[in-house]
């Protein structure tokens, strides 16, 4: 099969295509025909090898963290898929690999593609719609009448949370240029503040939960805007302990992890708000509930753009740079 890999460490320069063996399915995989996957912020960041004491790859590694496609072969102890079903997902951190023809996925991970997708709609959902749903409704468990602010609104992440805040009730916020502001309202924000000409700092306070997505000072100012009790949970800032703990890590990650998360955990404790860090979770019962969001009209995917498979490194160079006007980049195997 075709794939995109790295060798190394390092930037775009690491990334080449390559031809390599079929994966074989283990008992419990699902073997896919990848007919879409979405470039994310993350394929960056596990290149460069920001993640690398964390996360230890093995490499040659292929990258790529969601997908859909079409199912050609099951393991013998798959029993909620059969060969032709129309799938998408977000595999396990430790078997990404989207960026090729063909992957091996748990059925654990996987659900069937919403029927009202495109394959490069769907492939645009999985790692942004879980993050959505792990960090408004299973760590914030947002409910009606709460004030939630959602960092980059236009971004691949703030498109879909803000459609999700809107579902569970929630009188949203976000922060975009002025040219994605009518985008913005569309998908469920009630204040859009331009990040280029309002510091959202002086504009709101009082918010339940605050989404932050770019970390650093918005991080910081984020925690000033929350009234006691709430809730600030970034998948920018410097991870935590709980996310050690649940990334099985040794003792001396823990201290470490805990401490880069000193001071930010610091400055919340002095204003009466909690600070979380989420790096999401594959998880197939979640998708299914996103699905039926999806085909229920309640939430839609945005893509920007949509690359041949031969041009998977200029789709990724694209969206590194900053090139999508809103939404996701997608890369097309078919």
């Amino acid at each position: 099969m075709k794939a995109y890999l790295i060798e190394k460490y390092g930037d775009q320069s690491a990334v080449r295509a390559a031809e390599l063996p079929d994966p074989k399915p283990g008992a419990d995989d699902v073997l896919v025909k990848i007919h879409a996957a979405s470039v994310n912020p993350l394929d960056f960041k596990i290149r460069d090898g920001a993640f690398k004491r964390i996360l230890p790859y093995r490499l040659p590694l292929i990258l790529g963290n969601d997908l859909a496609g079409v199912v050609v072969k099951v393991g013998s102890a798959v029993t909620r898929f059969a060969v032709g079903d129309e799938v998408y997902a977000r595999p396990d951190k430790d078997r990404i690999g989207t960026f090729a023809e063909l992957i091996a996925v748990h059925q654990d991970d996987l659900a069937h593609k919403p029927a009202t997708l495109t394959m490069a709609e769907a492939a645009s959902l999985p790692l942004v719609a879980l993050t959505s749903w792990q960090a408004l409704v299973e760590k914030a468990r947002v409910g009606p009448g709460q004030k939630v602010l959602i960092h980059a609104g236009s971004g691949g992440v703030g498109t879909i949370a803000l459609q999700l805040a809107r579902h569970l009730g929630a009188h949203v916020a976000t922060t975009a240029s002025a040219a994605n502001t009518a985008l913005s309202k569309e998908l469920g924000a009630d204040v859009v503040i331009d990040y280029r000409t309002q510091d959202f700092e002086d504009v709101l306070d009082g918010y339940d939960v605050v989404l932050d997505t770019l970390g650093g000072k918005t991080l910081e100012k984020s925690l000033r805007i929350l009234k006691p009790g709430g809730k600030v949970i970034s998948i920018a800032g410097p991870p935590d302990a709980d996310f050690a703990r649940e990334l099985g890590a040794n003792p001396v990650l823990r201290q470490a992890m805990n401490a880069l998360s000193f001071t930010t955990r610091r400055h919340a404790k002095r204003q009466g708000v909690t600070y979380s860090f989420l790096f999401m979770k594959a998880d197939g019962e979640q998708l299914r509930e996103i699905t039926r969001l999806v085909d229920a009209g309640k939430i839609r995917p945005v893509v920007d753009c949509v690359f041949p498979f031969e041009q998977g490194r200029e789709a990724m160079e694209y969206a590194e740079k900053g090139r999508a006007k809103a939404g996701k980049v997608v890369i097309a195997t078919v």
